[in-house]
């Protein structure tokens, strides 16, 4: 009878060689998926590009839907972990405002354009399994901007008249159409402009009517900004 000690030893090279083959076939699902799209993508291409047989494929996974589910959930919680831990560090609803942003058009012009052409379109799509993990995924990823916009209001930084769901589509509306123009037309805008831009435009719609309130509070918080960078790690 085999000791558990040996049968540890079988089974953790197992268990290994295990995950790095899922990571090897959702890293190659990735790609496909880009690039192709959900309709245009297949498990003969995902198993091509991970350098192993169809079969293989349907050992680790059911089919195309259960990797791409996966590929996008696995996506949406890298982004979504950068800005939760990003976003409370920095000063006041305007800085926080402007890196989430910043980070999106970033996130998904410059890093992941195939992957956002994908969820904007299969988050539309008649999947409704896939299009309510991709909603799932949005509302993790949208909370880090949502608690900011949420404490702005309580504090009187951010306009109380309007609800934040409106809030949130206004935010993330916006940048959605600079994406859907840049992926149809294949012209990248300048990635810094048009954050600044974008970011000032909602920064208008969204703070208080008092303007010189809202002047004073962002002021503040761009010298607390300025002060912390200032300060030696």
């Amino acid at each position: 009878m085999p000791s558990p000690s040996s049968t540890l030893q079988r089974t953790t090279p197992r268990r290994a060689s295990t995950a790095h083959r899922v990571q090897d076939l959702l890293a190659a699902a990735r790609r496909v998926f880009s690039e192709h799209g959900y309709q245009g993508a297949t498990t003969a291409l995902i198993a091509q590009a991970a350098g192993v047989s169809e079969a293989t494929v349907f050992t680790y996974f059911a089919g195309k839907r259960e990797l791409c589910i996966q590929v996008i959930t696995d996506w949406y919680g890298e982004i979504s972990a950068e800005l939760e831990r990003d976003v409370p560090r920095l000063p006041g609803v305007h800085a926080k405002l402007a890196h989430v942003v910043r980070a999106h058009l970033v996130t998904l012009l410059a890093d992941g354009s195939g992957l956002c052409a994908l969820v904007l379109s299969e988050g539309r799509a008649a999947e409704p399994e896939l299009a309510a993990v991709i909603a799932d995924c949005k509302r993790r990823y949208t909370a880090p901007l949502m608690h900011a916009l949420a404490e702005g209001q309580a504090q009187g930084l951010v306009r109380q008249d309007m609800p934040l769901r409106l809030l949130r589509d206004l935010v993330y509306g916006a940048m959605e159409h600079v994406l859907w123009d840049a992926i149809t037309t294949l012209k990248r805008p300048r990635i810094d402009t048009t954050a600044e831009q974008l970011t000032e435009l909602i920064w208008s719609a969204i703070a208080p009517r008092d303007a010189s309130l809202s002047a004073l509070m962002r002021l503040r918080d761009e010298v607390t900004q300025a002060l912390r960078h200032a300060q030696p790690s």
